[in-house]
């Protein structure tokens, strides 16, 4: 038994290191000689898509968080497959928006460096961009990604909004992210909408008894039940009411006050580190720059840099 759980520990460890040797490869400026306006071409393509629909911020950057959670920051999440079985076809995905913004950076790139930027790097300029067309925080992002070949659906287990604070420091934990990480990349929230469906079992029968959860505001769920009845699957909700297409630190100061509107938002409150950190940002001036900082190291996770992968002529299949 201990030898076995050393071998999983020693596996953890391995894998670590494999992806901090890759993400070594990484680095700000990669195209600056093969392709020096790379940065440039893809902003103008997002800046001309968020002006008319600037809703798209909020879905690309969770586009970014579900491609590096699910086999690293490889592209994998852009590919389609002909028996929708790709990463894309699950249930979690099925909601992202903007795949179209991908094709178009990656078009334009291709006339003027044909074969030099990856997908995945063009991703994860796209959400950085998505956030500084909101009037959102801007942070150095670093390059050098390569794609990869593979999209598998029953890869994705993804971060849920039903989680508690166990299982999410958990699962971010073994993508080498730290509780603060946790907390400052759930402030994404502060833009974006959620569902009713999200929200049925919290609002009516969050213990199989027909009650709410305890940890929900009460003004708030009352709110929220006028809004949604048990069998609405389709009425949008504001995750920061009232200011859902601004990125500020608005969301904080809800889940101080019991209003976030998951139950993973919640949960925030049920660590003494977590609980710490959403206090922190809810009265600081810190989170543009927090925020910079673990989209950085997000977009370490699990990276092909080098020889590995490959640099696909479009995004949604492989070479």
């Amino acid at each position: 038994m201990v030898a076995s759980k050393r071998l999983v520990v020693s596996c953890f460890l391995l894998v670590l290191l494999l992806a901090e040797a890759n993400a070594q490869g990484l680095k700000v400026g990669f195209y600056s000689k093969t392709c020096p306006h790379a940065e440039g071409i893809v902003r103008k393509v997002v800046f001309a898509a968020m002006k008319k629909a600037p809703t798209l911020g909020a879905p690309l950057l969770r586009m970014f968080f579900h491609d590096c959670f699910v086999r690293g920051c490889d592209g994998s999440v852009l590919l389609d497959s002909s028996n929708n079985q790709a990463e894309k076809n699950a249930v979690p995905n099925l909601s992202l928006r903007g795949f179209g913004i991908i094709d178009d950076s990656k078009a334009a790139l291709e006339k003027v460096c044909p074969g030099i930027v990856s997908c995945s790097d063009i991703l994860a300029l796209i959400a950085r961009d998505a956030m500084v067309a909101l009037e959102g925080p801007s942070w150095e992002v670093e390059t050098g990604r390569r794609d990869g070949r593979v999209s598998n659906i029953n890869e994705v287990n993804l971060p849920s909004p039903f989680d508690n604070i166990a299982k999410l420091i958990t699962d971010f934990r073994t993508k080498g992210l730290n509780e603060k990480d946790l907390v400052i990349l759930s402030g994404g929230h502060t833009i974006g909408m959620g569902h009713c469906p999200l929200m049925t079992n919290r609002l009516y029968n969050f213990t199989g008894r027909g009650d709410s959860d305890p940890s929900l505001d009460s003004e708030y769920a009352a709110n929220l039940r006028k809004k949604c009845k048990p069998t609405d699957t389709t009425t949008a909700l504001e995750m920061d009411p009232g200011s859902f297409k601004t990125f500020d630190v608005s969301y904080f100061k809800l889940v101080a006050k019991r209003r976030g509107l998951f139950q993973s938002d919640a949960a925030l409150l049920d660590n003494s580190k977590t609980r710490a950190y959403v206090l922190q940002q809810a009265r600081g001036s810190t989170f543009f720059h927090d925020f910079g900082v673990s989209m950085v190291k997000m977009g370490r996770i699990g990276v092909l840099t080098g020889r590995t992968g490959e640099i696909r002529k479009m995004c949604r299949v492989p070479n």
